[in-house]
């Protein structure tokens, strides 16, 4: 009888493997190391500081009987800890599925789209453009279309959705602890390309459960809507970029807002526009230079006969010049920002940063 049970049990796990079966898989490991030399004055204070960044990351993945390819990706920050991990199931014409944890339609898509040399102007200084639709960053599933042909342009559709957009990432079999500020959240993007010219669209919601919440006016407060576009061309070595952001969070201001302190996106009631521009130069196949202005403005939609202000504005300015060298696996980058009304502050000091970056990868 044992052996008929054995037999049976060998069988059954045959016809598992057949059913599953897939190519072998491959898994690699890459990785970098930064080296940066940081200076400025911030706060009417002047800084200088040595820093170092590492990131290592595993990459792997194979392919179905039926053409179907699977990939991961996990990337260790200087803690070695997960900054970021996703799975994702690419299908022969129906496009791909990604799951996990550190990321978003919006990173790397639509938010900041702008040609820079060395990197986006918010690694620098904290705005507001970085942060539309990040609450999607975790916990989400995402779907990217296969590229098609309308008259000549092609089109990509994005669209993703989270049970809980709290921007918290989850482990295998655990789940979100309940918020009683945010549900569910849902995004969705399109990108259409002609030759040398690329535009996008990007929209995210997500359930705000607190009404009137954070004010003193009686508003009502709606769900949280981010948005973003852009437009990129390229003429040989020359590119340039525009693109705007809106975030409307769903908090209202409190009639004592002011823009005489320092307002935190998102979490200040009102609303945060933002537009940047950017141009950038391929001086020859390792060095390239760019320059980028951004706008970021708040209004605190507060008409209230109390407020301190009365629909009031603050525009906090990013100009920065870029410029990027590389030979082989090194890199040495640069880059030099002004920032005026820093943190939507009208009445901060004007912040001077400058970064001077040795990079190796491996």
């Amino acid at each position: 009888m044992n052996n008929i049970k054995k037999l049976g049990l060998t069988a059954l796990a045959g016809s598992l493997v057949t059913l599953g079966s897939a190519t072998a898989g491959e898994m690699s490991v890459s990785g970098a190391v930064n080296v940066t030399l940081g200076y400025g004055t911030i706060g009417g204070n002047s800084s200088r500081a040595i820093g170092t960044d590492r990131d290592v990351s595993f990459t792997g993945g194979g392919e179905l009987d039926n053409g179907t390819t699977f990939s991961m990706n996990t990337t260790m920050d200087d803690n070695f800890a997960v900054s970021s991990s996703t799975t994702t199931l690419t299908t022969p014409s129906i496009g791909s599925f990604t799951l996990g944890t550190g990321y978003g339609l919006q990173s790397g898509k639509y938010d900041e789209e702008v040609p820079q040399a060395y990197e986006q102007i918010s690694d620098g200084k904290q705005t507001m453009a970085n942060l539309v639709g990040n609450f999607m960053d975790g916990n989400a599933i995402s779907y990217t279309s296969p590229t098609f042909d309308l008259m000549g342009a092609s089109v990509r559709l994005d669209a993703g959705y989270s049970p809980q957009a709290t921007d918290a990432g989850q482990n295998d079999g655990d789940n979100d602890s309940w918020n009683n500020t945010y549900g569910e959240g849902t995004e969705l993007g399109l990108t259409i390309s002609y030759d040398a010219l690329q535009v996008g669209v990007y929209g995210s919601e997500r359930e705000n459960k607190t009404p009137a919440s954070n004010t003193t006016s009686g508003q009502e407060i709606g769900d949280e809507f981010n948005g973003a576009w852009y437009v990129k061309y390229s003429m040989g070595p020359v590119s340039i970029g525009y693109s705007e952001t809106y975030m409307d969070a769903g908090v209202t201001a409190d009639d004592s807002t002011s823009v005489n302190s320092s307002i935190t996106e998102r979490t200040g009631g009102g609303i945060f526009t933002g537009e940047q521009m950017s141009i950038a130069f391929n001086v020859n196949d390792n060095m390239s230079i760019s320059y980028t202005t951004s706008d970021e403005t708040y209004d605190t939609q507060d008409n209230a006969a109390t407020a301190v202000t009365t629909d009031d504005d603050v525009t906090e300015t990013v100009d920065a010049i870029q410029v990027a060298y590389s030979m082989g696996g090194m890199s040495i980058k640069a880059y030099q920002m002004e920032v005026t009304n820093p943190d939507q502050d009208q009445d901060a000091a004007d912040a001077s940063i400058t970064e001077i970056a040795l990079g190796f990868a491996f």
